[in-house]
């Protein structure tokens, strides 16, 4: 199980992250990202991470 972690501080709102992941769990409100699907189905592929150009996103094995 993995665990996403988005700082709002540092999302710039850019939306990359996701389109970026296969899981559709990011979604986009109020011009920043935030989980928004199911975590447990988080692959921990790291496709959210590698898009993001601020580095908001981590992603923590559980």
């Amino acid at each position: 199980m993995f665990i996403v972690s988005i700082d709002e501080d540092l999302c710039s709102g850019c939306d990359s992250c996701t389109e970026g992941c296969p899981a559709h769990l990011l979604g986009f409100s109020e011009d920043k990202a935030h989980v928004t699907g199911d975590e447990s189905e988080c692959m921990g592929c790291e496709s959210c991470t590698s898009v993001c150009p601020t580095g908001a996103i981590s992603i923590t094995e559980m």
